[in-house]
Parts: structure tokens; C-alpha cells; sequence
């Protein structure tokens, strides 16, 4: 559960404090970490001493300590010296590697414990008793934020973020699948979508840096119940997708500001090709030119401006009008009139949409 890493930072860093070697083997007298070469050499002498009935034991120069993990051996701690004070610092580090040890297992079961939660994969009664003994709080106001880095998942990324929500002990961050990080955020007293997602645009800054990561940061809303978690996660998940079909420009896409685009994300397929037919007949937006497609953006980019619209295309506005009575002669549509330009504006959002499902379909 604990990784060998961390136990080699730590006896490296009781050696620099204290100037005493240490290993720690597993019952079996295998090398799990260590400060001195040929550890392995004692192999044998930690089978033995595991096998007998003393806590502590002056073995070759070393004292020997047994590290347990609610009463089962988990590690042999070998101190090199047969001083009281080695005896004594060797007690020191047996009991920081058993806390390390009680550290990890808490974690990992509450890590297990918010994937379950996210994924609806518990019962309500067992998320309020799974809670209760884990020591969360189940009336905290949250948010999922749901983080995407690149295809799969940054393993350094992961770290950043991690260090990040060091200082605030209620938050969780893991994964669920290889290319999202997800948070589970406290959302305190006072603390409003605006102050979250400005928070979120600092870890987006530090997460791009000066490369050229792609990085997408997703957020549902906020709950105010645990058992309302997976909910949220289900809504920042929808925030992702729906960023990346009608959002592409944004780093941060949050659910409560997605539009119309969320009704459209939820539209069945046929529904929609049923809609495409109707407002192009046997035509498709994607059939237009370049030149078109860039007149139209524009154009709505201006709230239907005309004269904005042409000046910023550096075109004459008769060349506009031009452009616009020739899309109306070929489409039935003119994006002049308000109703019109809904319309168009909707059915170029549906395009989008069936393109984007037909790639996830591969």
C-alpha cells in the first residue's frame, strides 16, 4: 500500500537527521529500502527475528525492530548500532514508518471510497456509514472539477495538482480512468462560482505554464450533500464534452455557463439529422466555402451587425449584403432577421455536435 519510495525518503531523511543507517525489509528478509549497501546480507538473521517472540532485538551490530500495521508484521526497521541511543532513535523511526503506515491505508480507502461515491457505485446507506468512519464530513458543500491533460493522464500533472490542494484537508484528488484528474472541492462559507472558477484558472495557468499542454478544466455545480457528488462529477463531465464541441477557445468550461449547448449535447442523433434535413434540405453547413463560413461567424460574432461585420472583414457592406441575399437564395434563410439567425446558428451548434459523436463512434 505504502510505496518503497516513501519509505526511502523517509529513513533517508531520519539518517540525515540522526547520522544512523536503517533498512527496512519485509518479513520474508527482503530489501524494501535502505541507507547502506548489502543489506541483504542479513536476510536470514530478519527471518529469525521475525519468527521469534521479541519486539526488539541487538542482532550483528544492529538493533531490529518490528514494525506492525494493526497488529499484523508488516517490516523489520534495522538500526545500525547497539547503543541505548540507537535503541532509542530506532524506536523513533519504527513508529514514524508505523504512521506512515496507518497514513497510506486511510488514504487509500478513502481514495476508493470517492471513486465509488463518483461512479454511483454505492448504496445510500453506505456512503453515510462508509463516511462516518472514515472521518468525512457529509454535509460540506462541494464541487467536481474534473481536469483533462493531453491524451492521457500527466503523471507530474497529477503531482502539481496535488500540491497545490495541499493546504485544504477536505478536498480529494484522484482518477477514475487514465486521462482525467478529478477534485472533489470544499466549497466554503461565502464562496461563490466566480471565486471557484478564479482559483481554477490559477491551477489552468499552472498546469499550461509556457508549453504547450493541452489542458481542459470541467466543473459541475455545487452540492450540498456527499450522496450529491456523483452528481456533479456526471455534470462536469457533460461541462468536457460540451466544451470541446461548441467551447474549443476555452481552457475552463463550467456546466451552469453552457447554454444551449448542453440542451443540443443531450438531442438524440436521428432527432437531429431529422432537424438538419429540414433547414438544409440535401445540403450541409459543411458544404459552404471558406469564405462563407467566415462571413457568417463573423457576422454573428457582431450580433448581426452589418456594418461592424464588414469593416472588420475589410469588405464594402455592399458585399456583405451580397453575401447574405446569396446564403438566403441557397438555404431559405435570412441571417438578418433575428428569427432566422437562431435558427442557422442552432443548426450550424447540431452539426458540431453529430461530427464530434461520430468520432467518439471510432
Amino acid at each position: 500500500m505504502i510505496s518503497n519510495q516513501i519509505l526511502q525518503n523517509t529513513i533517508e531523511g531520519l539518517k540525515s537527521i540522526t547520522r544512523i543507517d536503517f533498512c527496512v525489509m519485509d518479513i520474508e528478509g527482503k530489501v524494501v529500502s535502505s541507507t547502506f549497501p548489502h543489506a541483504e546480507e542479513y536476510e536470514g538473521y530478519v527471518q529469525d527475528f521475525v519468527n521469534s517472540p521479541a519486539d526488539s532485538q541487538v542482532l550483528q551490530g544492529f538493533q531490529f525492530f518490528k514494525v506492525f500495521d494493526e497488529h499484523q508484521l508488516e517490516f523489520v526497521l534495522l538500526a545500525k548500532g547497539d547503543s541505548d541511543d540507537v535503541y532509542m532513535l530506532g524506536k523513533v523511526a519504527s513508529f514514524q514508518i508505523q504512521n506512515l503506515l496507518v497514513a497510506y491505508k486511510e488514504r487509500f480507502d478513502k481514495d476508493n471510497f470517492i471513486k465509488n461515491l463518483l461512479l454511483d457505485n454505492l448504496l445510500l446507506v453506505d456512503i453515510y456509514n462508509r463516511s462516518k468512519k472514515l472521518h468525512i464530513e457529509t454535509d460540506v458543500r462541494r464541487i467536481v472539477v474534473l481536469i483533462e491533460m493531453d491524451n492521457e493522464r500527466d503523471m507530474n500533472g497529477l503531482e502539481t495538482v496535488r500540491t497545490i490542494y495541499t493546504g485544504r484537508p477536505k478536498d480529494f484528488i484522484t482518477a477514475v480512468d487514465e486521462k482525467d484528474i478529478i477534485i472533489v472541492r470544499e466549497v466554503r462559507e461565502g464562496e461563490s462560482y466566480e471565486d471557484i472558477e478564479k482559483s481554477l484558472q490559477g491551477v489552468y495557468d499552472l498546469l499550461t505554464g509556457d508549453s504547450d499542454n493541452h489542458v481542459k478544466i470541467a466543473l459541475g455545480t455545487i452540492v450540498q450533500e456527499i450522496k450529491d457528488v456523483s452528481r456533479s462529477y456526471k455534470e462536469a463531465r457533460m461541462a468536457l464534452d460540451v466544451g470541446k464541441i461548441f467551447y474549443s477557445e476555452r481552457g475552463l468550461v463550467a456546466y451552469s455557463n453552457l447554454g444551449i449547448g448542453r440542451l443540443i449535447y443531450q438531442l438524440p442523433i436521428p432527432l437531429c439529422r431529422m432537424f438538419i434535413r429540414e433547414i438544409f434540405d440535401s445540403k450541409s453547413p459543411e458544404d459552404f466555402d471558406e469564405e462563407t463560413l467566415t462571413t457568417i461567424n463573423r457576422f454573428f460574432e457582431n450580433s448581426l451587425n452589418v456594418s461592424e461585420t464588414s469593416r472588420q472583414l475589410y469588405i464594402h457592406r455592399n458585399t456583405l449584403v451580397y453575401r447574405l441575399d446569396k446564403l438566403q437564395k441557397s438555404t431559405g434563410l435570412d441571417l438578418r432577421v433575428f428569427e432566422d439567425a437562431i435558427t442557422f446558428k442552432i443548426a450550424l451548434m447540431v452539426v458540431k455536435y453529430m461530427n464530434y459523436m461520430e468520432t467518439q463512434e471510432y
